[in-house]
């Protein structure tokens, strides 16, 4: 269960690097868990993994509401991917076990 754990990741949007804290748990092929940041915290939502590979949705309230869509790849303790923005485009994040 290589997802499983603590992280630590920085997104590198348009307005500038945004860290955050998740809390992920696998079930099977099922993810889940909680995202939280400076803008807010959210569920894990259609969290899915494939060995070490994962996508997952979170829905940010603050300072607006922003739906952020993840695809991950874990190797070791380091996490790396890109999360969608919706209108903000996409940016690439990495982080670690915390």
């Amino acid at each position: 269960m290589p997802f499983t754990g603590q992280w630590k990741i920085v997104i590198d949007s348009p307005m500038g690097k945004q860290e955050s804290s998740l809390t992920l748990t696998e079930n099977g092929n099922a993810l889940a868990g909680r995202q939280s940041s400076a803008f807010g915290e959210g569920d894990i939502l259609n969290g899915a993994v494939d060995g070490n590979k994962a996508t997952w949705s979170v829905e940010m309230t603050s300072p607006f509401r922003l739906d952020l869509t993840f695809s991950a790849v874990v190797d070791g303790d380091a996490i790396s991917g890109v999360v969608n923005a919706g209108a903000f485009g996409d940016s690439p994040f990495k982080g670690s076990r915390a």
